[in-house]
C-alpha cells in the first residue's frame, strides 16, 4: 500500500491528557531514517560529535524558552535522545490558543521546540538548510511515580552500556 503523504498519523498520545500539566515526561526523539549522526559509542561511552554537541546544548536551553521546564535526566546516542522533562507547577495556568494543534508550554510545544532549535544548528554546521534531521514525531511517557522516575533516570544513564543490544543499534 503506498503511503499517503496527506493522511493523518495515528497519535501515540493519551487520549484526553492534557500534556501541559505539571509533572514529569519521559521521550524519546530517533532520527530520520535512524540515521547514526551524533557521534558513536566506544566502550560504553557516547562520543559526540558536533552535531552531537548541538542537541547536547538544544537540550539545555529548554529552561531558556520554556521557564515552567526544568530539563532532567537526558543521553544523546547516535541516532537518538531520551530524556526527561518535568514542567513545573507555578500557579494557575490556562491553556492558550492551539498553535498548529500543539498547546502552548506543552510537552508537545517542548519537543517542537527542541527539534526546530536542534535541526536549525545541525544544518547550520553541515550547510544544509531544509535538510531533515529527526523522525516526525516521538516517544513519550507520562511519568507518575517516583520509583517510575527512578527507573527510567537509570535506564536514561545506562543506555550507553546497553548500546550493542539497543533496538536503535543499526549494527545490533
Amino acid at each position: 500500500m503506498a503511503h499517503d503523504p496527506g493522511a493523518r498519523r495515528r497519535s501515540i498520545r493519551l487520549p484526553a491528557y492534557d500534556y501541559a500539566l505539571p509533572g514529569a515526561y519521559y521521550v524519546t526523539v530517533v532520527t530520520k531514517d535512524r540515521q547514526a549522526m551524533f557521534g558513536e559509542v566506544v566502550d560504553g561511552v557516547v562520543r559526540m560529535n558536533g552535531y552531537g554537541q548541538a542537541v547536547d546544548a538544544c537540550w539545555s536551553e529548554i529552561a531558556v524558552h520554556f521557564p515552567r521546564v526544568t530539563p532532567d535526566a537526558f543521553v544523546v546516542m547516535p541516532n537518538h535522545i531520551h530524556g526527561i522533562v518535568v514542567i513545573n507547577d507555578v500557579g494557575a495556568q490556562h491553556a492558550g490558543p492551539l498553535r498548529n494543534n500543539v498547546v502552548p508550554g506543552s510537552l508537545g510545544a517542548i519537543v517542537r521546540s527542541f527539534k526546530s532549535a536542534s535541526t536549525k544548528r545541525i544544518n547550520l554546521l553541515r550547510n544544509a538548510p531544509g535538510a531533515l534531521v529527526w523522525q516526525r514525531n516521538y516517544y513519550e511517557h507520562v511519568i507518575r511515580a517516583d520509583d517510575d522516575l527512578d527507573r527510567i533516570r537509570q535506564y536514561i544513564l545506562d543506555n550507553p552500556l546497553r548500546w550493542e543490544m539497543d533496538e536503535y543499534n543499526p549494527n545490533r
